[in-house]
């Protein structure tokens, strides 16, 4: 069985319209796990991609602030 990589993340969720007038949007922080490490160029669409599906939300409506590896 593979190790799971684990990530610290930042990010806040709501329409990108919502974020732009600072309203109905939410800041979350906290650790993801995944399966496979994330690739610096790129990973933050997979990212909003997973946290999308745990809230049930379009990745488009995900802004990542921050992710860093947790070693």
């Amino acid at each position: 069985m593979q190790p799971w990589h684990k990530y610290y993340t930042h990010f806040v969720t709501g329409s990108a319209k919502a974020r732009s007038q600072a309203a109905n949007s939410n800041e979350w922080s906290g650790v993801v796990e995944l399966r496979h490490p994330l690739e610096h160029t790129g990973g933050t669409r997979e990212l909003r991609c997973l946290l999308a599906q745990s809230f049930d939300l379009d990745s488009d409506d995900i802004k990542i602030l921050h992710w860093a590896r947790l070693h």
